[in-house]
């Protein structure tokens, strides 16, 4: 039977592609069989439903009816969303790179019909072009090298499943000295002026940006600290973000943050709502206040979906353009605000006649960064009328499928400003999306990665259970009298996560031993927008030795760490979240508050939120009666009913401490 079977996708992306002349298979073992059935080659073709060139090849070739005639004669065709299947995504990925190509989507690649890679490439046009051949000739040659040089296609089968086997090579642990080294090896990448790594295009980098403030932190490195402000400043200012209704876009294609690639991706925005608590903490600067305030109110307001969790994405199109739902004219600005208001907007938001991208205007405050206190008030109500105007627009597409692993992220970083910026309805937002996730995301016990019309894709991946366990932990020093039950939570997923994940040297591999049978297994110490699975896992480790005392937690972060740390000197810059995961556990503290009933902690938590050290964690309660017997502050309570504080560490316990004072001091040592 010849037809596209996309239709019965759950996956947005996929069912953007199910009326496309061309036979899409899904993955999976229909697509494999036929392959083999018909000796033919296939073509898989990976992308995500936000991504602007997927929708260029899209319209160009996949919509086009006789380019659909050779795909459909030549190749078994299939189509796989790469957020609903990381997997396949960073298999046929890391064989790209072994072919020397950059990678990125879509993701283009040949396979034999036992899904083994043999050639690919990324987007390739219609028509020959930059280089590239036309999309067609380049179906007809690899078709005709598939039947007729199979010597060929054997050399280049074996040698890239040679470069897909991961061996893990366990070395001694981790040291301080590599992680400052690689601290002031990323620092020196950065772009002083404009922030970010230098040169064009910019990705906010969130794991390296955490091992800047913490390598910072760690040095008494001023630079390095300032470094991570500066970028946050930039970013925040720039067109990256949306100065109208919050949250940041996936990057910048040039060198200033001034035009982005128009996707904007809930992972992105939940790393970098965690970065700008950690900015305000630092600073207590109105930009970074302003910005988790709008940031939260987008996620809130467009991310959120019913029942709580949040969608993956919304699409850098719209109406077939890219960016046509954010950016603006002079005349349309004038048109909502009059010519008075307008020209104070222009000043501010570098609106001028001719626009400063493809003549029309993205806004972006890099040339006014702030104006007087009259004049950002007035600003405030004129951007709410830009707003109004905009809400009339043909809205980008919205990606609505939940991804247990980026909720994971976003869940994070909303509990963490719960703490700190006192807004209540981020907590709100923090726990009902972490009880979707547990509980309908949840199945026989185990955790599901992608839930989309009331179908959920089972088994979940490693960075489900790892991102979901920080999750937990987040709101457990967030929530006092739910904090044992999120810890409990947190104990269960890194069980199951051991159980099916955990190779024999102790790193995890990123699929379930039960999951479908793939060319190889995937297991990585790399990071790609978001930090990679074993450092997450390895953080959750460490956290829960913190929180717990349970040695069992810090042997098995360490095995993390020592099973991937020869990866470390290789690529400092893939590698980040790694000595995040490494700092934690090695300069990881906990203050535990102990009060009586009504006590106010508060005075408390405010000397600790100055430290703004990611490695200093907290949890407040009544009594410590309740925490595990191996917690080194077990039945240390309260002094005559004072609100006492204990600093814990490595299995021991400080004096305690009733006194802000004394607190702040036993604080200014910086392991």
């Amino acid at each position: 039977m010849t037809e596209n079977r996309l239709a019965r996708s759950t996956s947005p992306y996929l069912l953007q592609h199910k009326d496309n002349p061309v036979h899409w298979y899904p993955w999976g073992p229909e697509a494999l069989a036929a392959a083999k059935a018909e000796n033919k080659p296939i073509l898989l073709s990976v992308g995500y439903a936000a991504c602007h060139w997927c929708h260029v090849m899209a319209h160009e070739s996949f919509e086009d009816a006789s380019t659909a005639e050779v795909m459909n004669r030549l190749f078994i065709n299939i189509k796989v969303d790469r957020e609903e299947r990381p997997d396949i995504d960073q298999i046929y990925m890391k064989a790209l790179h072994a072919l020397g190509e950059q990678g990125g989507w879509p993701l283009t690649m040949f396979l034999t019909p036992d899904g083994e890679p043999f050639w690919g490439g990324t987007y390739y046009p219609k028509e020959a072009k930059w280089g590239h051949p036309a999309f067609v000739d380049m179906l007809e040659a690899v078709s005709r090298t598939f039947h007729t040089d199979r010597e060929r296609i054997e050399t280049n089968r074996s040698g890239l499943l040679e470069a897909l086997k991961t061996e893990i090579t366990p070395t001694a642990p981790i040291d301080r000295s590599l992680m400052m080294a690689a601290g002031e090896r990323l620092l020196s990448l950065y772009d002083p002026e404009h922030g970010g790594i230098k040169g064009a295009p910019k990705f906010p980098q969130a794991s390296i940006l955490d091992l800047l403030w913490r390598t910072g932190l760690r040095a008494g490195n001023d630079k390095a600290k300032e470094t991570f402000l500066h970028t946050l400043r930039q970013i925040g200012n720039g067109g990256i973000y949306d100065h109208l209704k919050g949250g940041i876009a996936r990057y910048s294609v040039d060198h200033l943050w001034l035009v982005p690639h128009f996707e904007k991706m809930l992972y992105d925005n939940g790393q970098y709502l965690d970065h700008l608590v950690t900015a305000y903490l630092a600073t207590g600067e109105d930009l970074f206040r302003n910005r988790i305030e709008e940031t939260v109110g987008w996620l809130l307001d467009e991310m959120r979906m019913e029942g709580g969790a949040f969608a993956a994405s919304l699409d850098a199109d719209s109406e077939g353009v890219e960016g046509k739902f954010y950016v603006w004219t002079a005349d349309e600005i004038a048109d909502v605000l009059g010519e008075e208001d307008a020209a104070l907007f222009a000043k501010a938001y570098d609106v001028s006649p001719g626009g400063n991208w493809e003549g029309v205007t993205i806004l972006n405050r890099l040339k006014a960064p702030s104006l007087s206190a009259k004049e950002e008030a007035r600003l405030a109500r004129l951007r709410k009328k830009l707003l109004e105007r905009r809400s009339g627009r043909i809205r980008p597409g919205l990606d609505d499928k939940i991804l247990a692993d980026w909720n994971g992220l976003t869940i994070a970083a909303l509990a963490r400003a719960a703490r700190f910026v006192s807004r209540e309805s981020c907590l709100e937002a923090a726990q009902s999306a972490y009880d979707f996730v547990m509980e309908t995301m949840m199945h026989d016990g185990h955790l599901g990665h992608s839930w989309r019309a009331g179908r959920l894709l089972l088994p979940g991946f490693a960075s489900d259970y790892a991102n979901m366990m920080n999750a937990a932990l987040a709101l457990a020093e967030t929530c006092p009298e739910e904090a044992m039950t999120y810890i409990a939570n947190a104990e269960k997923l890194g069980k199951a996560l051991v159980e099916d994940y955990q190779t024999a040297e102790g790193a995890f591999y990123l699929t379930a031993a039960d999951a479908e049978g793939l060319i190889v297994r995937p297991v990585t110490s790399a990071d790609e927008a978001t930090p990679n699975p074993n450092s997450m896992a390895a953080l959750a480790f460490a956290k829960l030795y913190i929180l717990t005392g349970k040695t069992e937690y810090r042997d098995l972060a360490d095995k993390v760490l020592i099973a991937l740390s020869s990866d470390i000197p290789k690529n400092v810059f893939a590698t980040a979240s790694l000595l995040t995961a490494f700092d934690t556990r090695t300069n990881g503290r906990l203050a535990v508050i102990v009060g009586p009933s009504g006590s106010d902690p508060n005075p408390f938590l405010k000397v600790l939120s100055k430290t703004v050290d990611p490695a200093l964690h907290c949890l407040v309660l009544e009594s410590t009666d309740d925490l595990p017997e191996d917690h080194p502050a077990k039945g240390k309570n309260a002094l005559e009913d004072k609100t006492t504080v204990y600093l814990c560490r490595e299995g021991a316990c400080s004096f305690p401490i009733t006194r802000r004072k004394e607190l702040e001091e036993a604080l200014t040592v910086i392991s």
